[in-house]
């Protein structure tokens, strides 16, 4: 699946905008960033399974187009009637684990972010928001991910582990073995949570697979 490389995920929404709602929307997302409204996303710091999200505007003549090759014709602009918003975002765990998670986080900074995106449902209750994600979804083709083994936390932990040898050599550079035993155990002891083997990530849940088994029934029953 080329959305997931290891234990990450990469998701692509493409929602959209109707023309007159694109400064709207850019206001809206000024606004989520001022500290008065930090509230709004403070949920967010309790989701360690991101590793990044962002959400970006795109208007209608914002669209690349490709050059053309040498003795073909150049690609006709689109006339798109909508503008679109991009969103774009990296995390651990499974597809329904991290849009539950966001919607039960932070449902008031979804809707403010989403505001008035076309056909968009607000993000509670669960199913409406799964079924709009959904359909807006754009596969990704290619995903790299530089370390697929590593979780957010293991990256966090691993940072912490080389903090400590670092201190742990800064400290001993003059000491006795004995001195440098002692040292070395409590620096072991502090790092002992942080130290783990990496491993692919095993399946999220029976009752998560047969919840993915349904909806492709129920997709296909609908086509």
């Amino acid at each position: 699946m080329s959305n997931i490389a290891g234990k990450s995920y990469a998701m692509n929404v493409l929602t959209p905008i109707r023309w007159w709602m694109v400064w709207v929307n850019k206001l809206v997302f000024w606004v989520g960033g001022l500290k008065f409204f930090s509230f709004l996303f403070a949920g967010l710091n309790t989701l360690s399974m991101i590793h990044y999200a962002r959400w970006v505007i795109i208007k209608a003549n914002q669209f690349p187009r490709p050059r053309p090759a040498q003795g073909e014709e150049e690609q006709p602009e689109e006339n798109l009637q909508y503008a679109y918003m991009l969103f774009f975002s990296n995390f651990n765990g499974s597809w329904d684990q991290y849009v539950d998670s966001f919607s039960s986080a932070i449902p008031s900074g979804l809707n403010l972010f989403w505001f008035k995106n076309v056909q968009y449902p607000k993000s509670v209750p669960i199913q409406p928001f799964h079924d709009y994600i959904t359909y807006n979804q754009i596969w990704t083709n290619h995903y790299y991910n530089a370390y697929p083994m590593a979780a957010s936390n293991d990256v966090k932990a691993a940072a912490r582990v080389r903090r400590g040898l670092l201190e742990l050599m800064d400290a001993t550079q003059d000491t006795t073995a004995e001195e440098f035993q002692a040292r070395y155990n409590a620096t072991i002891l502090k790092l002992q949570n942080d130290l783990s083997q990496m491993a692919p990530t095993p399946v999220v849940s029976l009752a998560a697979e047969a919840v993915a088994k349904r909806r492709s029934m129920k997709g296909r029953q609908h086509a």
